[in-house]
């Protein structure tokens, strides 16, 4: 299985980049794991709606050219909230559906477009709170881990 991590933005500091290096280990066993970083848009001090439209779309054009006929998971805050459990089952479900790759996405800081949600064949939440992106795509990785521990019957603390 493939499994890809489309997110808008880079990781700087190397607490970040450690932990996501952790998790890529770990996930080596279970799935080919890619993560593509996109150009997160500069926006204005005092964006205006227009501004921050401006700059999803943009951001979207580029998420767009990525997806293929991915399996795509859109995460943002109004999405569905499911347990580590469902989130191995959905994961397992596209594996036996016969698509080779799921792609994650993680918006830039003023989130998905409309149309990258309707694209997506699920929108997941983690919760109703606010994450720094850094932090997300660590939480992500360390949830997608969990579930391939789940799917093959391993143990993995609670």
């Amino acid at each position: 299985m493939k499994i890809r991590i489309i997110c808008v933005g880079k990781l700087k500091e190397r607490f970040y980049t450690d932990a996501v290096a952790e998790f890529k280990k770990r996930l080596s066993r279970f799935c080919e794991l890619e993560i593509v970083e996109l150009a997160d848009e500069r926006v204005p001090d005092q964006p205006s709606e227009a501004d921050i439209e401006r700059v999803k779309e943009t951001e979207a054009k580029r998420i767009e050219e990525k997806l293929g006929g991915d399996c795509v998971i859109a995460l943002d805050p109004r999405g569905k909230m499911l347990s580590s459990e469902e989130l191995a089952s959905t994961l397992s479900s596209v594996m036996l559906s016969g698509k080779s790759r799921i792609s994650f996405v993680i918006g830039g800081s003023h989130g998905l477009t409309d149309g990258i949600r309707r694209r997506a064949d699920l929108v997941l939440s983690f919760s109703k709170l606010t994450f720094s992106h850094q932090i997300f795509r660590i939480m992500l990785l360390e949830q997608v881990y969990r579930a391939f521990k789940i799917i093959n019957g391993e143990p993995y603390h609670k």
